[in-house]
């Protein structure tokens, strides 16, 4: 399987993957576990800027598709990068990892250098792991896509 290939397999499972974590996180943001998200946080920078008109319904699309757009960019990444396929556990496993180190480049890199939010180790609150564990979920659901997707027998 040719990086191509294994990139439209990672930008596939990367689209599937956000939609598993945005579920998670809507399931948590019921029960009020979760606060605002990194792609609100970032509109909201927009409108600061005067980038983007003070919207709701607008702002609230704007985040879902750059939150999509981010996670199917992602996954595409991962997928080119992979010598993978291998089995479908290692895959979940492998994928989790990635997933939390996805979390890692943006809350402590570009997050906080676009000032859209403060680097984690900054908080003082067990909420800040939420993001660790839905990235994690993100990553699993993409390994399986990933794998699902790029077997040599599919």
């Amino acid at each position: 399987m040719g990086a191509v290939e294994k990139a439209l397999a990672g930008a596939a499972g990367g689209a599937g993957g956000t939609v598993v974590l945005s579920a998670l996180r809507s399931a948590l943001r019921e029960v009020g576990l979760v606060y605002e998200t990194a792609p609100m946080q970032v509109v909201e920078r927009l409108e600061q800027a005067d980038l983007v008109a003070d919207r709701p319904v607008a702002k609230h699309a704007l985040a879902l598709a750059a939150h999509i757009a981010y996670g199917t960019g992602a996954g595409s990444a991962l997928g080119a990068l992979r010598r993978g396929p291998d089995d479908a556990v290692t895959e979940i496993a492998v994928g989790a990892a990635l997933g939390v180190l996805l979390w890692g480049v943006g809350w402590a890199g570009w997050l906080p250098i676009l000032g859209a939010d403060r680097a984690p180790w900054s908080y003082h609150n067990p909420k800040v792991l939420l993001p660790i564990l839905d990235h994690a979920v993100y990553g699993a659901a993409w390994g399986l896509l990933f794998w699902a997707l790029s077997r040599k027998d599919a």
